[in-house]
């Protein structure tokens, strides 16, 4: 499950230095969240108690970076 974030792409920290991309060491990004769904929570029809991440996606390449802390 994807959620809508900010309006435009931004700047982020983590862990206090500036996040750049990977792949393109571009420098904005697009926020969002997704479900780290589980086999035995979606078995059991529990989907809404997996933890959530946060997506980073670059606003250049596409590169998608993955956070498990906001």
């Amino acid at each position: 499950m994807i959620e809508v974030g900010a309006d435009s792409a931004q700047h982020y920290e983590a862990a206090g230095v500036a996040v750049r991309c990977g792949v393109c060491s571009g420098r904005q990004f697009w926020r969002r969240r997704a479900q780290l769904n589980t086999a035995l929570a979606t078995f059991f029809g529990l989907d809404w108690a997996n933890r959530t991440a946060v997506c980073l996606v670059c606003d250049n390449c596409g590169h998608i970076m993955w956070f498990l802390q906001e």
